[in-house]
This record gives C-alpha cells, sequence and structure tokens, in this order.
C-alpha cells in the first residue's frame, strides 16, 4: 500500500470502545420523565445514527419538535453519570497502532459528541496515532449521511484509497454514500445478516480479528 495516499477510517462507539449499551440506557433514562420511554431494545438498534436523527426515529416527529433539544440535553447528562464504566473494546487498540506502524493513516469519524470522542481516544491511547477526529460538531447531517467521512477525507487531503471499520447498518450507508466500503463489526450489537444486508465488505465479530485481513483489498479507490 502506498501509505501517504492510504487510510483507514474508524467509528468510535461499539467499534473501538463498548460504549453501544451505555449510550442506549442513557438515551432510554432521558426519555423515562416524559412519560411511555421507547423500549430499550428499539433505541439500542438506532444507536449509531446521531443524536439529531435519534429521537425522531424512535419516538416520531412530534415527539423531537416538542423535546428534541431537551431529550438530547438529558441524554447527555445521563451519560456523564455511567461514562467511567466504558472500556476499550478487545483488540481495538492494537488494530490502530497496528495499521498507523504500517504506516496507514488513520482518522476517526463519530457521529458522537465531541468531548466523549475525544475521551474515548484518550481511554485507547491512541491519539499519537489519530491524523483526524471528526464528529457531530463539525457537520450538519450525521450518520447514515455521507457528510461526516467526506469531511474527514477532505481534512486528511490527499488520500486516494481508503475504507471504514464500523459496526452499525449506518455506518455501512454512510461510507457507501461517501464512495468507501465499510467492514463491519459484530461489537455493536448487530447480526452479521444485517451488516452483510446493507453492504458491509466484510463482517469480523471484533477489532481484534482484522489485524491479520488483507487491507489493499478492501480498500475503495476515490
Amino acid at each position: 500500500m502506498d501509505s501517504n495516499t492510504t487510510a483507514v477510517l474508524f467509528d468510535i462507539d461499539g467499534t473501538l470502545v463498548d460504549s453501544t449499551y451505555h449510550h442506549a440506557l442513557a438515551w432510554h433514562r432521558a426519555f423515562t420523565p416524559l412519560g411511555d420511554a421507547p423500549a430499550l431494545w428499539r433505541i439500542h438498534r438506532s444507536i449509531g445514527m446521531g443524536g439529531d436523527k435519534l429521537v425522531a426515529h424512535v419516538a416520531g416527529q412530534e415527539v423531537e419538535d416538542r423535546h428534541g433539544d431537551a431529550l438530547r440535553d438529558s441524554w447527555r447528562q445521563e451519560y456523564v453519570k455511567i461514562r467511567s464504566e466504558v472500556r476499550p473494546l478487545r483488540g481495538a487498540a492494537n488494530l490502530v497502532r497496528h495499521l498507523s506502524d504500517s504506516g496507514v493513516r488513520i482518522a476517526v469519524a463519530s457521529s458522537g459528541d465531541p468531548e466523549f470522542a475525544k475521551e474515548a481516544v484518550d481511554l485507547l491511547g491512541i491519539g499519537d496515532r489519530i491524523e483526524v477526529l471528526t464528529t457531530s460538531r463539525d457537520v450538519d447531517g450525521s450518520k447514515p449521511e455521507p457528510d461526516l467521512i467526506g469531511v474527514t477525507l477532505d481534512r486528511m487531503g490527499g488520500i486516494e484509497r481508503a475504507v471504514f471499520v464500523g459496526d452499525t447498518p449506518y455506518d455501512v450507508e454512510a461510507a457507501d454514500r461517501a464512495g468507501l466500503g465499510c467492514i463491519a463489526l459484530l461489537t455493536g450489537g448487530f447480526s452479521s445478516a444485517e451488516l452483510v444486508e446493507a453492504g458491509a465488505s466484510m463482517v469480523a465479530e471484533s477489532a481484534a480479528d482484522l489485524i491479520g485481513v488483507d487491507w489493499p483489498f478492501y480498500l475503495s479507490r476515490r
């Protein structure tokens, strides 16, 4: 691989750190005071899209119009209470270091909160390996919109071939719409069948299983 023009982009929640269910619980607690909160399983299956889309997706547009901003504020407060319980996913930091040591340029593109994203990078100890960190603050449209990935690639500059690594159908769709393939992981709680149906180039159990992957095979030309 020509490392100067090759990049691997990563999602964070459910891909590098085991935070998917923490976010689902925080959202459920945010909804609960309104009464008749959406079922936790339904919220879980929406984690991966941005908070700007999640409320309407799980509770309807009327709830978004009336309570959307307040719910996002409450979600944040609830997540702060449990974020210390979040742990790195198996092999995630080693994978990033392995690719970086191979000369591949690394970026992170997360629809999540900038503070929480930076916290996850620090938890993993990979800040020195990441060239660009893009979050919800940097774009108007969250996943499955392609904006986040497009902005990340533009900020890196000079990338000719790249692939995205994520854990949800929203990651797969966003990558596809940005012109990239997506290697999907099961660590976000979606099934292999769902990820393949969404268009994933490959499905692996966790980041630890990607060390020996033939990366050039999965790189998409921009």
